[in-house]
């Protein structure tokens, strides 16, 4: 299946892909591996401009390790999940300190770093180096869940994902990171998770999903607790309050939150990520 996969999604990508910022040539190591810390768990659409406001702020890992934590967090804005900026700050002075400044290439070199899981590794290796490697997020999941699999979801992340993707990859370096790139985008655009839309698929006629009537397999995937109330919801809201002050006494914090306990948690995990700081009764941002 390998040959038809990648014979159909190249042409598919050249002419259908979306014109984005990690997408345009010589846009750098750099700037990949933010633009994968930012995407994940991010719609495309909120990261783009926070992508490119912090690249000219930072235009290098250096300039970023140069700067104190706490700015990293308040450049993260309304990203979500700001643990990721954290990390970003710290593979930034690991890349100075380790690699002269430069991102590394070797997939091994990258998993070394702060924040950097198998997936962002390999992307970064793949689309900003041209290696060889299988990239897997969920879109690509969902693609080769449906078209190699015949199933309606992908189940829960494997390590035989990268197995399932390698197998689909061309030898060509060039064509595979092509055909990794692909498989993101058609699930991205095309064979999304709640309307597919098979009658404009490039892979319509060898999809086993399609072949077997489309069945309505079931999502084994672990379901993300809702976020309007939750703990999730308190942590947000403490880092909003300390990036707009810059510094606050710990009980003036939330001091309006409805349910104190709750907020009481969310400060103790975000001191416990090293995501804010307490000093003399005062919280701020990592410095």
């Amino acid at each position: 299946m390998p040959a038809p996969v990648a014979a159909r999604l190249i042409p598919w990508y050249a002419r259908a892909q979306r014109d984005l910022p990690w997408r345009a040539p010589g846009f750098g190591a750099w700037g990949v591996l933010v633009s994968e810390f930012m995407l994940q768990q991010t719609p495309v659409a909120r990261v783009i401009p926070l992508l490119e406001a912090w690249l000219a702020r930072w235009p290098t890992p250096a300039a970023l390790a140069a700067d104190a934590p706490a700015e990293a967090v308040k450049q993260w804005a309304n990203l979500g999940y700001p643990r990721r900026a954290l990390w970003l700050h710290r593979a930034a002075v690991e890349i100075r300190d380790r690699h002269d400044g430069v991102v590394p290439r070797d997939v091994d070199a990258l998993l070394a770093l702060t924040g950097i899981g198998d997936y962002t590794a390999r992307a970064v290796a793949v689309f900003a180096y041209g290696d060889h490697h299988p990239v897997v997020d969920t879109n690509t999941r969902r693609v080769i869940a449906r078209a190699v699999h015949g199933r309606a979801q992908p189940g829960p992340p494997h390590r035989t994902d990268l197995d399932d993707m390698a197998a689909l990859l061309p030898r060509d370096a060039t064509d595979a990171a092509i055909v990794n790139a692909a498989a993101m985008e058609l699930g991205a655009v095309v064979c999304t998770a709640r309307s597919p839309r098979c009658d404009v698929c490039p892979l319509l006629d060898i999809c086993a999903w399609v072949s077997e009537g489309r069945p309505d397999t079931p999502d084994l995937r672990r379901r993300q607790a809702k976020y309007e109330g939750s703990d999730r919801q308190a942590r947000g809201a403490v880092m909003r309050a300390l990036r707009h002050d810059g510094s606050l006494p710990q009980d003036a914090v939330l001091a309006e939150w409805p349910d104190r306990l709750q907020r009481d948690r969310a400060i103790l995990s975000l001191l416990d990520d090293g995501l804010v700081e307490l000093e003399d009764g005062i919280l701020h941002l990592p410095r």
